[in-house]
């Protein structure tokens, strides 16, 4: 029942996401690490329930194999995680965690050398590697702590002194912007908080106690889980709004103006901002669900943009074989090159508040200089759900039968590179794709106005009877 999807292993506390399977999984990830000679590990937390007491489990696993652990002992950001991994120059390290997910999941992030999501190859050989257990090894965590196979570790200054060393923290200064912060009831407040204040923004937050049931929502920044923080920005007169999902390693925006700003929008900024205003260049690498306002920023300053399959652990790799200078996904996550080979909304975050306080405009103006300059898109987004029986016949229609709908709007090609993607010949393209960390089929369209965007979706949900 242990299967990895695009962002680790994530299941409901209970059913599946149970010590048995953890302890399981740790064991088939201590084996692989073994084999390798692999002798060090680090592991953190977010605020989920049970995420601490399965951080200490999984260390049990690994100190009871002989293999030593960094253990950080308070709640920590899934990017200050994947930045220990970099840091320490370790192979291997996990984060418990089920990012934004619903209350009742939780999960494990595997990460691998540079501070990156573990390729799927890795995470293959784990779930094969689980069939083949027959003992799990295992030491008591406070005496694996008293004969030191397990560390207290906190990384916490060095992640922080690194993201102030990678923005213009005087130019923030000099700025005295007001900020907003919504960690979502997760695990950003104590990072974001310390970095904005150090570059003496005035800060207030709301939703930032502990709550493992995210006072009810979905701990994902969209514009529908923002409310209270795109009134109080407006209200209150804030310069910007931030949120970040449970473990802040995305995030969402809301402008001095109470917009919530799209993720789609937010990687053209930042890609606009260090292009034109930082005079740094490179390409950027997107997902196929991702804007394709990308592309036209990449050519208009000469540079490319190279499309890849959902899961970070794509965006990371062909960054890294083309040096792109960006990379990102629609559903709000980020890296910046020279910065860990992850998502990490606590910089992503930082850095669009540099790029207020250089270049003195607020973000509306800011996009509206962009679409003037790259044009306009509008992209709908759906999630449908299913049982198996359903699973199957919406597979044999999408891949098997490889049929689509008579859209509105001419075809130009198809692409199955991951789910199936229509591009149309005005510009515009449909995808559907089956989630990886959800029973969920996505469905999103880009188009230059929001109706078309809706039309095509609505022709597909009709053409796929769901």
């Amino acid at each position: 029942m242990i299967k990895f999807g695009t962002g680790g292993w994530r299941a409901i506390i209970g059913e599946d996401f149970t010590k048995d399977n953890l302890v399981l999984l740790s064991q088939s990830l201590a084996n692989k690490m073994i084999k390798e000679d692999v002798k060090e590990f680090v592991i953190g937390y977010d605020r989920r329930f049970l995420s601490d007491k399965s951080a200490q489990w999984m260390s049990e696993v690994m100190a009871g194999n002989g293999i030593k652990v960094y253990f950080i002992n308070k709640i920590a950001p899934t990017p200050m995680i994947m930045f220990s991994v970099k840091e320490m120059g370790l192979k291997y390290g996990a984060a418990i965690t089920a990012s934004h997910n619903p209350a009742d999941y939780n999960g494990i992030k595997i990460f691998t050398e540079g501070g990156r999501d573990a390729a799927m190859e890795i995470t293959d050989i784990i779930e094969k590697e689980i069939e083949k257990v027959t003992e799990v090894k295992s030491v008591d965590f406070n005496k694996a702590v008293d004969n030191g196979t397990i560390v207290m570790y906190n990384p916490f200054n060095d992640y922080i002194d690194t993201i102030i060393s990678l923005v213009d923290i005087e130019s923030i200064k000099n700025k005295q912007l007001k900020i907003l912060l919504d960690p979502m009831y997760g695990v950003s407040k104590t990072s974001l908080q310390t970095i904005l204040m150090t570059a003496r923004c005035e800060v207030d937050l709301i939703h930032d106690r502990h709550d493992t049931l995210f006072g009810g929502r979905l701990p994902s920044p969209s514009s529908e889980t923002l409310g209270r923080l795109k009134s109080d920005v407006v209200e209150k007169g804030y310069d910007l709004g931030i949120g970040t999902d449970g473990d802040a390693d995305r995030l969402g925006i809301i402008d001095e103006q109470g917009n919530f700003i799209h993720p789609n929008d937010i990687m053209a900024l930042l890609y606009y901002y260090l292009l034109k205003y930082k005079n740094w260049s490179g390409p950027v690498v997107r997902n196929l669900a991702t804007t394709h306002l990308l592309d036209n920023i990449a050519e208009g300053f000469g540079e490319k943009c190279y499309e890849v399959p959902v899961g970070f652990k794509h965006i990371s790799s062909k960054m890294e074989e083309t040096n792109a200078l960006i990379g990102g996904e629609s559903s709000g996550g980020l890296t910046i090159r020279g910065h860990i080979k992850g998502k990490d909304g606590v910089f992503a975050a930082s850095l669009l508040v540099e790029m207020i306080s250089v270049t003195n405009k607020h973000l509306s103006k800011l996009l509206e200089e962009i679409h003037e300059q790259f044009g306009y898109f509008e992209m709908a987004e759906h999630g449908f759900g299913f049982d198996i029986e359903e699973k199957e016949r919406l597979l044999n229609i999408l891949y098997t039968d490889k049929k689509i709908p008579e859209f509105s709007f001419e075809v130009d090609h198809v692409s199955y590179m991951d789910g199936v993607k229509v591009f149309f010949k005005n510009g515009g393209w449909i995808i559907a794709r089956f989630s990886g960390t959800e029973p969920l089929l996505r469905v999103f369209a880009e188009m230059d106005s929001m109706d078309k965007a809706e039309q095509v979706c609505k022709e597909m949900k009709d053409f796929l009877g769901i």
